[in-house]
């Protein structure tokens, strides 16, 4: 960029705004830093103080107090950098205070090329990285205190954006313009709707009413074939005329729907497996109330993977089966097979696991919120509850990624008043659901915050005290290199930990996207290396790059299990009657 000519303003240029529209503005700008305090002081897991802040922040105070010329240093830095803008600005020089990669809060022209938008983008820059420094320089904070603060620091810094106000947004400004203050009424309508709709001010990712399981998603066809008070087993029609004689078990996380692997026709997993000539099985979790609060981990496994290896059977006249976990679900299978190694249970011949953790030595982001103290309080609130509500970890999840998470929507539905688009992901995410307070506390107690289950006996489930370095099923572990739910480097650890053969794939994007990656759009790749390597890092040095979805390398591999070929299967041909047609309804359950 050269240099930049201030624009010229007389008495002459006309400046319309409406009163509506700065009347709008104030109560939007007002509903989002409400939508902050709730975010970050009592949506993150059910808690009121779920970060502790208020022990964080004695602790910064101390350490301030400790050591002043720390803040004196961060101050003077930061009104240099005041002082270098104001002349740079004054010469109309190129921008020093650039945006962090990815950071789309700026992309709109007007804050490079507008020199009044210029200073306001990086004034922000600087007062926010200024404040960031503080609590990163502070002397003293142990590093779990450090942590949350700057957690919660950055929540603010992020709440406090120009973006986010509609007098400092050149975008909505523009918009307000060109409608006349239209787009603000039209994001308070959709502000007072989804009050209506959901009781809350979320700045939704989509609305309810975009689509419906069974009509625009989960449209495999298949019939419920089994069921228990925690599951539905789903058994899909074949495509193929043969089939691999062991069928596939998936397993999907319970804290979301099973149709994040059956989406819409084109971007299903369920569909491509089908079509593959895989006799597929899912589970479907229910969405537990109250009535379940006594359920736990062993309970979901007896009921869940265990339970439904039985109706396979009953199904198909197959004891032998493939099984695939994605996240919770991997977790679940991961001690399943540890469970089935000690019973001399040999049913699983193949596992694969998705963006799952067995070690959780660093758990990322979320280890923030996982402590003694904080785990008492969560399970204070989620025992008088009965469950923990499944929408406090949403809530959890988007803040972790508040930028694209909260505030994107927040403009886009709120002050540029459009309707969020109608992105079948984004409406699975917003389909949350419950755990049960057994489950939920016996899982963050034992393997999130001890680390128990990497561990020779560390749990004991249904009476037996399992090891997961005697599981020796061959093994694909799918981790993602964006994963900020389970950290690839964490999940990599299960290759050092089974006994048996264990192939590491490392898909690109994040958590989701990276997982349900059709081959047909080639959207993302993959990084594959044949040697095991002891460290996440060697691993990676000597990695190759594939371009393409994942999954054909995947079914290459599992198809080596799959027990030869047999005449395809249907839902009903063996001692299980169907009971209902897929989805079930136990997917059907929303919190909304």
């Amino acid at each position: 960029m050269g240099k930049r000519k201030m624009p010229a303003v007389t008495e002459d240029t006309p400046v319309a705004v409406p009163v509506e529209f700065v009347k709008t503005s104030t109560r939007l700008t007002r509903t989002g830093l409400e939508l902050w305090l709730k975010h970050v002081t009592r949506g993150s897991m059910g808690t009121d103080d779920p970060l502790r802040l208020s022990e964080a922040g004695m602790a910064l105070g101390m350490s301030l107090l400790r050591d002043p010329a720390g803040l004196a240093r961060v101050q003077a830095r930061v009104w240099s950098e005041y002082l270098a803008l104001a002349a740079r600005l004054l010469n109309a020089e190129d921008d020093p205070v650039t945006p962090e990669r990815g950071d789309r809060r700026f992309r709109d022209d007007a804050w490079d090329d507008n020199p009044v938008f210029d200073l306001i983008k990086q004034s922000y820059l600087i007062a926010g990285r200024g404040i960031l420094e503080v609590v990163e320089q502070a002397a003293g904070l142990e590093d779990a205190d450090r942590q949350r603060l700057k957690f919660a620091t950055q929540q603010v810094v992020d709440a406090l954006a120009p973006s986010n106000f509609a007098m400092t947004n050149p975008q909505v400004l523009r918009a307000a313009l060109e409608t006349g203050g239209r787009n603000l009424l039209d994001g308070l309508n959709n502000l007072l709707d989804d009050l209506a709709t959901t009781g809350r001010v979320e700045a939704p990712m989509a609305h309810p009413t975009h689509f419906e399981v069974g009509r625009d998603l989960a449209l495999t066809p298949g019939q419920v074939v089994y069921q228990n008070e925690l599951m539905q087993l789903i058994q899909y029609d074949a495509t193929t005329e043969k089939v691999h004689r062991r069928p596939l078990l998936l397993l999907p996380p319970w804290m979301n729907k099973f149709y994040v692997m059956d989406l819409r026709p084109g971007n299903s997993f369920i569909q491509w497996l089908v079509d593959q000539g895989h006799t597929v099985f899912v589970v479907s979790w229910v969405n537990p109330g109250r009535e379940l609060a006594h359920k736990s981990f062993e309970d979901y496994m007896l009921q869940g993977p265990l339970a439904a290896l039985d109706a396979i059977e009953q199904a198909t006249g197959e004891r032998e089966v493939n099984a695939v976990g994605y996240c919770l679900g991997g977790i679940l299978l991961a001690a399943t097979l540890a469970w089935m190694t000690a019973k001399g249970d040999d049913r699983i011949k193949s596992a694969t696991l998705l963006t799952s953790m067995v070690d959780f030595t660093d758990t990322g982001e979320v280890s923030m919120f996982i402590d003694d103290k904080g785990i008492a309080e969560l399970e204070r609130r989620i025992n008088e509850q009965g469950y923990l509500d499944g929408r406090s970890v949403y809530d959890t999840f988007r803040s972790l990624r508040a930028n694209d998470l909260i505030w994107s929507f927040y403009v886009n539905n709120y002050l540029l008043g459009n309707k969020p688009a109608a992105f079948d992901l984004l409406y699975w995410n917003s389909d949350s659901t419950n755990m049960p307070a057994a489950m939920h506390t016996f899982f963050m107690r034992n393997m999130y915050l001890k680390n128990l289950l990497r561990e020779p006996g560390g749990i004991t489930l249904a009476g037996v005290a399992v090891d997961v370095a005697s599981v020796k099923t061959p093994t694909y572990v799918l981790s993602t290199v964006e994963d900020h739910i389970a950290p690839w480097k964490t999940t990599y650890h299960t290759t050092q930990l089974f006994s048996g053969p264990v192939k590491f794939v490392l898909g690109e994007s994040g958590h989701i996207a990276g997982v349900i990656n059709p081959p047909a759009k080639g959207k993302y790749g993959y990084w594959t290396n044949a040697e095991n390597h002891a460290t996440p890092a060697e691993w990676f040095d000597g990695a190759r790059h594939h371009n393409g979805s994942w999954w054909p390398d995947w079914n290459r591999w599992v198809s080596r299990y799959g027990g030869g070929k047999k005449a395809a299967r249907k839902p009903g041909d063996g001692a299980l009657v169907p009971l209902e047609p897929a989805p079930g309804s136990y997917v059907m359950k929303r919190h909304d």
